[in-house]
């Protein structure tokens, strides 16, 4: 399969070593937006660039007749238009916060916790992540993406990134440290007691992978797709 890279940062280095083992080209690199980059009939893109030129990336693949993943968080003020894009042109879109195998089961045991917890109102629920210092935005995709889970399957109304004591609200703190590739927790804490559900990434590769796999899924295919999809869960 012949890739195109839209973003050509820690995590395009890492995708370009995983697609390469797996017997995958890498056709083109894209370090910077830019409306002159060919794909050199590239049969799928993956970006991984960063949030304020990842929708124009995901447009130039689209417009192309190019699949694309894209796993850039911090742009989906922009999602539904990127969405339109693909279904104009017949093309095919898959986005995740996070292409790791792990964090999608993680995904999977949030939303049940959630509904179990729903019943119990003595908890309340916050979310805490760590990232490297490079991670442009906060909070993360991933932390969004559960409390979006919990916001769907309990009586929390919203999310903010800072601390409140409205009752409806999910608490979300982001901490930036030196060399750490991920870590998310979910704790519903009482008066008496915590629960606590959490997901630690070691570097770089699961994400990598995923996304990958998630490029090798998605050729040949037509519509808008998830993790979900590319791993059959729920």
């Amino acid at each position: 399969m012949k890739i195109a890279l839209l973003g050509y940062g820690k995590m395009g280095k890492e995708i370009e070593k995983i697609a390469l083992e797996r017997g995958h080209a890498i056709v083109s690199k894209l370090d910077f937006d830019t409306e002159n980059f060919q794909f050199n009939k590239a049969d799928v893109a993956i970006d991984f660039s960063a949030p304020n030129v990842a929708f124009g990336n995901v447009s130039l693949a689209l417009t192309s007749n190019v699949p694309v993943v894209s796993g850039t968080t911090g742009w989906l003020d922009k999602y539904d238009e990127a969405v339109a894009m693909c279904h104009k042109n017949k093309g095919a879109m898959l986005y995740a916060s996070n292409f790791s195998l792990g964090v999608n089961l993680f995904f999977d045991l949030n939303i049940k916790l959630a509904k179990l917890m729903r019943q119990h109102s003595s908890y309340n629920v916050a979310i805490e992540e760590t990232h490297h210092t490079q991670k442009k935005d906060a909070p993360s995709g991933t932390a969004i993406s559960l409390a979006e889970q919990i916001i769907e399957n309990s009586t929390k109304e919203k999310w903010l990134l800072e601390a409140s004591s409205d009752k409806e609200t999910i608490n979300i703190k982001s901490n930036r440290l030196p060399d750490v590739p991920g870590t998310h927790w979910v704790n519903y804490t009482s008066e008496v007691d915590k629960i606590s559900i959490k997901h630690e990434a070691y570097s770089r590769k699961g994400f990598a992978l995923g996304a990958v796999l998630a490029a090798e899924w998605i050729a040949g295919r037509e519509g808008v797709f998830s993790m979900k999809d590319v791993l059959n869960i729920g």
